[in-house]
């Protein structure tokens, strides 16, 4: 499933690439470069962080679902005492 970012997100993305340029590595780069560093790193570094993000986000729902009877158990037939059953 490719990565597909909202161009509000993007255009966020490109002005922080940019700026990042500028005050770490004292160079000005603009809207294109910022622009292809984003598609790399969307296509090449992306996929890597997506695959964790879903693989621990299973596991914590796998474990919610594990203990799903301990957290959710209601017990049954309460209303009467159990000495006059």
């Amino acid at each position: 499933m490719p990565i597909t970012l909202s161009p509000d997100t993007t255009r966020r993305l490109i002005a922080s690439i940019k700026r990042y340029a500028a005050e770490h590595l004292d160079e000005e780069v603009g809207d294109l470069k910022a622009g292809l560093l984003l598609d790399f790193c969307v296509k090449e570094i992306g996929p890597a962080i997506y695959n964790q993000a879903i693989a621990d986000a299973q596991s914590y729902f796998t474990g919610r679902v594990a203990d799903l009877e301990g957290v959710c158990h209601e017990p049954e037939f309460t209303y009467w005492p159990r000495s006059s059953m």
